[in-house]
C-alpha cells in the first residue's frame, strides 16, 4: 500500500503503511524487518517460491474447472455405487431456491432473534420433523456431523448413568467408535467392543451403541438390544440412516434413548465429504443433558408468534462445569437443507423414497449373487438389508475397482479389511435399472479375469 493513505484513519483491513511498520519496529526496539527476523537463518527468511505468473479471474476459473475435471463423480457422468456414509440422493430444486433467500441468512449463531427470525423458525421445524423422524421426544438443532453427534450421544448416557464404560457393536462403522475416542480420550471413558449377538453385557457399562442399517447395511435387532441394555441399567443408543425410517420403525417405538443420524441424505450435497449437519434426539427426561441448542416457540407482548434459543448448554451460555458440549458452529443453513427437502418430500415422498432404495438394492443383490464369483451374504443368510451390502469378489476388489472405472463406473467401498475381498456396494433411488445392469455386466467381465 503506498504511504500516502491517510494514516490518521483505522483500516482494519489494510496492510500497514511504510510508516506505520517503521513506528512498530521502533516500539520493538529493531531497525528494520530483518532485525525482527534475527532467530531465522538467512537463507530461511524468503525462499523462492517459484510462483507461477498470475491470471484473470477467467483464466484462473478454467484452470480450477480442469482440475476438478479430473474427479471421477457422478456429476461427471460417472456411475457411483459408493455410499459408506455420504450417498447420492435427488435433491429437489426447492431446496437451493429456498437455501438462497434472504430470511435465512445468518452469519453465526442466531443470537439475536429480533434478527433472525426466518433462521430460528426453520431451526424448530427441523428440530419437529427429526422427532417425527425418529420417534423421539426432542431433538436439537444439530450438531457437526453423524459421527460427532454419536459420540456426544454415548458421553451424555455416561453423564446420565454416572458410568464411564461405553460398549459399541462390532458392527458399526468404525468411524463412530474412533470419533468417541478422539472425544473421551481424556475424559476416563473405556469403549468396549459388543457383538450384536450378545445376550450379557458388563454391569457397570453406561450405553450400548447400535448402528442401524449398520456399516454392511444390515438392520439390528434394535428392540433387543435396547431391551438388553435397560435390564443393565443402561441406555439405548442408536445411530441411524434417516432415509431408512421412511420404511422400518422409528427408534422410538423400541424405547430407545438417543438417536443420532448423519443429516446429509436428507437434501445435502455429498460435496466430497462435507459439510454435513449430525442429528440429535432423545427423551424428554435426559434434555438437561443433551448438548446443543434448542430453539423455542414463544409469543412476544403483543401476543405475536416468535422463536428465540430456548436451551443452550454449552459453557458459553452456562457454568462451565456444567456445560455438556461445546457445540457453537451454526449448522443451521444445513439444517434449512434438511427441512425444506423432508418439507418437499412429505410423509408419503419418504416413503416412497425408501421404497426404492431398498428394491433397487435388492435387485442388484439378487443379480450380482448370480455371477460366478460373486456373493452377497446378506442374501444367504436372510440378514435384513437397506440400500447397502457387502459383495465377495473373486479377487482383489481395488483391483476390481480400477477396472470399473475404466468403464466410467465408481465400485463399492474397498472393506478387505474387515471382510475377505469384500466390497461395500450401495444402491439409491438415483440408480436407474439400466445403470444397475450395467454394474452387472461389468462385474460379470472383470470376475472372469480376475
Amino acid at each position: 500500500m503506498a504511504s500516502s493513505v491517510n494514516t490518521s484513519v483505522n483500516h482494519p483491513y489494510i496492510p500497514s503503511t511504510d510508516s506505520e511498520r517503521a513506528e512498530m519496529l521502533d516500539v520493538i526496539g529493531v531497525d528494520s524487518l530483518d532485525g525482527l527476523l534475527g532467530d531465522i537463518p538467512v537463507e530461511h527468511r524468503h525462499p523462492d517460491l517459484n510462483l507461477d505468473a498470475g491470471l484473470s479471474e477467467q483464466e484462473l476459473s478454467t484452470v480450477f474447472g480442469s482440475i476438478a475435471a479430473e474427479n471421477a463423480s457422478a456429476s461427471a457422468g460417472y456411475i457411483s455405487f459408493l455410499g459408506a456414509g455420504s450417498y447420492s440422493h435427488y435433491i429437489p430444486s426447492t431446496v437451493r431456491s429456498i437455501l438462497q433467500r434472504g430470511e435465512f441468512v445468518t452469519a453465526y449463531t442466531p443470537y439475536q432473534p429480533e434478527a433472525a427470525q426466518g433462521t430460528l423458525q426453520v431451526g424448530f421445524e427441523f428440530q419437529t420433523v427429526i422427532c417425527q423422524l425418529t420417534g423421539m421426544e426432542v431433538a436439537n438443532a444439530g450438531m457437526y456431523d453423524g459421527p460427532t453427534a454419536f459420540a456426544e450421544a454415548c458421553l451424555m448416557a455416561s453423564r446420565v448413568t454416572k458410568r464411564t464404560k461405553i460398549g459399541v457393536l462390532s458392527t458399526s462403522d468404525q468411524r463412530l467408535p474412533n470419533t468417541l475416542l478422539a472425544y473421551s480420550m481424556y475424559q476416563g471413558i473405556d469403549i468396549v467392543e459388543i457383538s450384536p449377538d450378545a445376550t450379557e453385557i458388563p454391569d457397570d457399562i453406561a450405553c450400548i451403541g447400535v448402528q442401524s442399517p449398520n456399516f454392511f447395511g444390515e438392520i439390528e435387532d434394535v428392540e433387543r438390544l435396547t431391551n438388553l441394555a435397560h435390564a443393565n441399567g443402561a441406555l439405548s443408543v442408536v445411530h441411524v440412516n434417516p432415509t431408512a425410517l421412511g420404511m422400518f420403525k422409528a427408534p422410538g417405538e423400541f424405547d430407545v434413548d438417543i438417536v443420532t443420524a448423519e443429516g446429509q441424505p436428507l437434501g445435502v450435497p455429498m460435496a466430497f465429504g462435507g459439510p454435513y449437519v449430525g442429528l440429535f434426539a432423545c427423551k424428554k427426561a435426559h434434555i438437561r443433558q443433551m448438548p446443543g441448542r434448542i430453539i423455542g416457540r414463544t409469543t412476544d407482548t403483543k401476543g405475536r408468534t416468535g422463536y428465540a434459543l430456548t436451551l443452550q448448554t454449552r459453557e458459553q451460555h452456562i457454568r462451565r462445569e456444567r456445560a455438556t458440549s461445546n457445540i457453537c458452529t451454526s449448522t443451521q443453513l444445513i439444517g434449512l437443507m434438511v427441512t425444506v427437502y423432508t418439507a418437499t418430500l412429505g410423509k408419503q415422498g419418504i416413503k416412497d423414497l425408501a421404497s426404492l432404495c431398498y428394491q433397487k438394492a435388492h435387485y442388484a443383490a439378487l443379480e450380482i449373487n448370480r455371477l460366478d464369483g460373486f456373493s452377497v451374504d446378506s442374501l444367504g443368510s436372510g440378514g435384513t438389508f437397506f440400500h447397502e451390502f457387502v459383495v465377495n469378489c473373486p479377487g482383489s476388489v481395488s483391483k476390481i475397482n480400477a477396472a470399473l472405472l475404466d468403464k466410467k463406473i465408481i465400485g463399492g467401498l474397498d472393506i478387505s479389511d474387515r471382510s475377505d475381498n469384500g466390497m461395500l456396494v450401495c444402491v439409491t433411488e438415483t440408480s436407474s435399472r439400466a445403470d444397475i445392469d450395467k454394474f452387472v455386466q461389468a462385474l460379470s467381465q472383470i470376475g472372469a479375469s480376475a
